[in-house]
């Protein structure tokens, strides 16, 4: 049915006002069924994405068929579990044109960047610089980086649109040139505003002397990323933000020439080729074993094949033009959204033109007098209509600091004498708003679930809350 549907496309059929309508259509009825029986509308695709049922009965059949061992081993249970393993490695390196990367799986994109923390080699002669715009698992390893008396620095992305500052961004690239190992961190998609950063930073720094690691975790669902045309140093993954199934399985793509780079300060069992007890020696694999620690998710790993073999049949490039066109729809029809005192009911962060953004937009809920909804009361009032949103700061501090005009010293009045806090108490500190409310559309979002989001903020209208 996929493949008659795209044949039409190429056909000339005409399409509805968002691309690709009656394959997404057919789509959600086929795979996704589930979300219209519970009259369910889930925005939260940037959070965790769905899983499609095919993809679970595949994976289920293939568990009820065969018998499958712990991989270290070359019984025949074990042979299988290493060949689909196997198999999916190459699937990944594949999908991604990254031949001359290793695969490491990992537990989640948060444990692959931990590799990189833990194993780069931070010391007084390096320097450590990323975007205030970052998950604060890529945040988190300015913590190994101070702990070796190696230094960081952040740049800043700008209020207006949330996009980087690139003379500030330069400045600290051209810099450092005394250095011997500088690291440089971004995300390919913001997972807050959904701004897509130019992936040209990374040979713009490789060529300055630095190693890049790209977090590709809320880039990869919804746009192709081939590492043929730009070769970070590491990247990170998370396969569930990707396709939904299975939880708990990310990984780490290393460049070849870059994996000598990090320095592991432990083994465990799986990482190495001989160790002595006597003696105290051991040696490392010079592969992806390195860095998977124990027994790997052998149960899990071959449903990534499916996963991937399913959006592969869907079209990376149908599913970026579809969730590009639902949010112009989404954005679209909430500029037009105001009370009846003239103030808008939503006001959206990051760039008005949402040409280079993915399927994520942040934003605040005013009341009829301009002044902010607090995101909790927004979220619990969406409960009650059964749709699925996200509120907070979403992991991603730096960029809730910028559009909610937190300052420096007032973060540093705030931790100073402090060993402990949380949301309640800066906000009560600074008398300023934190967070905001996150949509993120999906390859299962319809035009009916954005109908449905916009009359839930159309509800609210004239309310004070």
């Amino acid at each position: 049915m996929i493949h008659r549907l795209l044949s039409s496309f190429k056909s000339g059929h005409a399409q509805s006002p968002l691309q690709h309508d009656a394959l997404f259509n057919t789509l959600r009825e086929k795979e996704y069924a589930r979300l219209d029986k519970a009259g369910h509308v889930y925005l939260d695709y940037t959070g965790g994405n769905l899983y499609a049922e095919s993809q679970l009965m595949q994976h289920q059949a293939m568990l009820r068929e065969n018998v499958f061992g712990n991989p270290h081993s070359t019984n025949p249970s074990s042979q299988l579990a290493t060949k689909l393993t196997e198999e999916a490695r190459e699937e990944v390196l594949k999908f991604f044109n990254a031949e001359d990367y290793f695969c490491i799986f990992t537990q989640n994109a948060t444990e692959a960047l931990h590799i990189v923390g833990e194993c780069y080699p931070f010391g007084v002669d390096s320097q450590f610089v990323l975007l205030a715009d970052n998950h604060n698992s890529v945040n988190g390893i300015r913590e190994y980086c101070r702990s070796k008396n190696g230094a960081f620095t952040y740049v800043q992305t700008y209020y207006e649109d949330l996009m980087i500052d690139e003379e500030a961004l330069l400045r600290e690239l051209d810099g450092h040139k005394e250095k011997k190992h500088k690291l440089f961190a971004f995300p390919g998609q913001s997972n807050v505003s959904g701004v897509k950063h130019d992936l040209s930073w990374i040979q713009k720094a490789q060529e300055r002397g630095w190693n890049v690691l790209l977090d590709a975790a809320a880039f990869a669902p919804t746009n192709r990323l081939d590492l043929k045309k730009v070769q970070p140093d590491f990247v990170s993954l998370s396969f569930y933000k990707i396709f939904g199934y299975p939880t708990g399985i990310g990984c780490l793509l290393v460049k070849k020439t870059s994996f000598d780079l990090l320095k592991k300060p432990w083994f465990a069992g799986g990482n190495v080729t001989m160790v002595a007890v006597l003696s105290p020696h051991h040696y490392l694999h010079d592969n992806h074993e390195r860095f998977e620690n124990g027994t790997i998710n052998y149960l899990d790993i071959p449903a990534v094949t499916i996963g991937l073999r399913y959006i592969e049949s869907i079209g990376r490039e149908n599913i970026s033009e579809r969730i590009q066109s639902l949010m112009k729809y989404l954005c679209n029809e909430l500029r037009t959204m105001h009370h009846s005192t003239g103030m808008k009911q939503v006001n959206m962060y990051g760039p008005e033109d949402r040409s280079k953004t993915g399927g994520t937009v942040i934003m605040t809920f005013l009341n009829p007098d301009g002044s902010a909804v607090p995101f909790e009361i927004v979220e619990q009032k969406a409960n009650e209509h059964m749709i699925s949103l996200r509120s907070g700061c979403f992991c991603n501090p730096g960029i809730d600091e910028i559009f909610n005009c937190v300052t420096t010293e007032e973060l540093t009045r705030f931790f100073s004498g402090r060993t402990k806090g949380n949301y309640s108490d800066m906000f009560n500190f600074l008398k300023k708003m934190r967070g905001a409310v996150r949509i993120s559309v999906g390859l299962a979002t319809t035009k009916s679930d954005i109908d449905r989001y916009v009359r839930f903020v159309g509800s609210l209208k004239d309310q004070h809350i």
